[in-house]
């Protein structure tokens, strides 16, 4: 499968030229998906460094406390994130890193709503090498790149709005106690089964509900529901 071009705002470095990439961050459980991009991207771009963590928690850690990455790649399937929660998270501690999702996933909404989350490309797991690789250099010059035939006019995830971005970015400001209780309402559990999985008092679930709410403009638990699968959030079907 080829790549495009997204038609729309180019990316902050879209100058034609491609920028410098020396120190690279991949995101992704499968150790040989791993070792295979390790591999092909330092000889295909002459990586200096390349590290790789296999869940979102660990991700955030190197970038809160480690030297910053030129770019990341993400997969969307993680043992503690799925759909657009990896991009969203990513999102709030990587600022002014260019993000690739690299993902077995062609749904047409779920790339909707990474790009919408934030993600410089969506690049497809089953491009041969030389297609990944001139995707990434593309994106890497500053070019948002999905798969070719996807048009994001023709396929707005469902119950989707036309501020996508904003609402994702709302959902960016949530803490990580939020974005669990968040998770928990989202598999329909009530106050008191949150409390016991969280092992918190239900005053305090009912406080991060309450702050969730106000963060992402949600009168009702079920609004909370309808915005968070708007932008794929948990969902990686």
């Amino acid at each position: 499968m080829r790549h495009q071009t997204v038609t729309g705002p180019p990316g902050p470095a879209a100058t034609g030229v491609m920028m410098r990439v020396d120190d690279l961050l991949i995101v992704d459980d499968h150790p040989l998906m791993c070792e295979a991009l390790t591999v092909t991207l330092r000889v295909a771009f002459g990586l200096r460094q390349t590290a790789c963590e296999r869940n979102l928690a660990a991700a955030i850690q190197r970038l809160k406390y480690g030297k910053p990455p030129d770019a990341i790649l993400l997969d969307l399937n993680l043992p503690d994130a799925k759909g657009s929660e990896g991009m969203v998270a990513l999102g709030r501690v990587a600022a002014g890193i260019p993000i690739a999702v690299i993902s077995a996933n062609e749904d047409p909404a779920m790339i909707s709503a990474v790009m919408a989350a934030g993600a410089q490309g969506y690049i497809s797991k089953s491009l041969g090498r030389e297609a990944m690789c001139a995707a990434l250099r593309r994106v890497w010059s500053g070019e948002r790149v999905t798969p070719d035939g996807y048009d994001p006019d023709d396929h707005p995830p469902q119950g989707a709005r036309p501020d996508m971005e904003e609402i994702a970015h709302r959902f960016a400001s949530l803490t990580h106690q939020q974005v669990r209780t968040l998770r928990q309402i989202c598999l329909g559990k009530a106050n008191k089964e949150i409390s016991y999985e969280l092992n918190i008092s239900e005053a305090t679930v009912k406080t991060h509900i309450a702050a969730i709410m106000s963060k992402i403009g949600a009168r009702r638990r079920t609004q909370i529901v309808l915005l968070a699968k708007s932008i794929k959030l948990f969902d990686c079907d």
